[in-house]
């Protein structure tokens, strides 16, 4: 397998058929950098994802743009494949420097909307009651003045749907709405190329975060829309794989095979250790049983956090599936099996 390079060993790589992949940096984060694609086009180049918003990461941007003989200030437009910040951080800057559009798909556009419009004071009380609700003791449950979060993305200027084409002049990007990530997720088909944009959908290395927001929701089903996603990014074939993270690879049906199967499996232990339990537990006890990078016990709070939207995930799956129940009434909401 290939292994991935930090950083300081990257650099703006030309790919062929007009495509440039530029390493931008994500100060403090493992994952190091986000590959921010340039795609050059008669009114000047179409970028896929910006990067996060921090000054080194701009002057990444702008140096590796120019490193392909692009100037940030001729960009056409930027497709976000998510709005996370290390994708949609930078693409009001570059919006400012260039006057180009902003793209993302309409319900992660949505949900920067809402974003935008919610005080950090109502986020913080919002999450932290989330948290109780799920079964955080009160040392996992952030106070008022705990961590420092990043400014929401700017709003999107276009709203993409499933199947449209991008405004690429004179090429054929088409979006492929793969919810899971987040619910407006989306790959890019470069179909005169062969090349798919997988966003942090289909990683070569890793698998991506599949949480549920608030965690006790009941009508939505992330990972189940994760999977179904898997299936239909596996149905283009085997496209050239572009990610947002790591490294190029071949052959995105075969990974995403590989993705879906590991979330079946996690599944599978899950239901079996829950079926071992005779008191229904909360999201906070499920997630303490299951296994991550490192003990439980040695997670940080917003680790913990993150870890605990993911449990939730996979139970939400496993309550849509009619595997398991929720207790009704329950606060904190807990989860028990159900006799197979």
């Amino acid at each position: 397998m290939t292994a991935r390079k930090s950083y300081a060993e990257q650099r703006t790589v030309d790919l062929g058929f007009g495509v440039w992949s530029v390493p931008v940096p994500i100060p403090g984060n493992p994952l190091g950098y986000t590959l921010v694609y340039a795609i050059e086009s008669p009114r000047g180049p179409v970028l896929v994802d910006a990067g996060w918003n921090h000054p080194d990461a701009w002057a990444a941007l702008r140096d590796g743009l120019a490193a392909a003989g692009m100037d940030v200030a001729e960009v056409h437009g930027v497709v976000v494949t998510h709005f996370h910040p290390d994708h949609a951080g930078l693409a009001g800057q570059v919006r400012e420097a260039s006057g180009a559009w902003v793209a993302m798909h309409e319900a992660d556009a949505a949900i920067v909307d809402l974003m935008n419009g919610v005080s950090p004071d109502a986020r913080r009380s919002f999450q932290a009651d989330m948290l109780r609700r799920a079964g955080a003791p009160d040392e996992d449950v952030p106070g008022d003045s705990d961590g420092a979060r990043p400014q929401p993305p700017a709003p999107a200027d276009r709203r993409l749907r499933d199947g449209d084409l991008a405004d690429l002049p004179g090429r054929k990007l088409r979006v492929v709405h793969t919810p899971g990530h987040t619910p407006g997720h989306v790959c890019l088909h470069l179909e005169d190329a062969d090349r798919l944009f997988t966003g942090d959908h289909v990683l070569p290395g890793i698998t991506p975060h599949i949480g549920i927001y608030p965690l006790d929701r009941d009508d939505v089903d992330p990972l189940g829309d994760f999977l179904e996603s898997l299936d239909k990014v596996g149905e283009l074939g085997e496209l050239g794989a572009l990610p947002a993270h790591e490294w190029i690879f071949h052959d995105v049906a075969a990974r995403a095979a590989q993705i879906r199967h590991h979330h079946e499996e996690k599944l599978e232990r899950l239901l079996a250790s829950l079926a071992d339990r005779a008191e229904p537990q909360t999201i906070w006890e499920v997630a303490a049983m299951m296994t991550w990078n490192r003990p439980w016990p040695e997670l940080p709070p917003m680790l913990r956090g993150l870890a605990a939207g993911e449990a939730a995930a996979h139970l939400r799956t496993l309550e849509a599936r009619g595997a398991l129940r929720r207790l009704p009434g329950g606060d904190p909401v807990r989860f028990q099996a159900l006799e197979s």
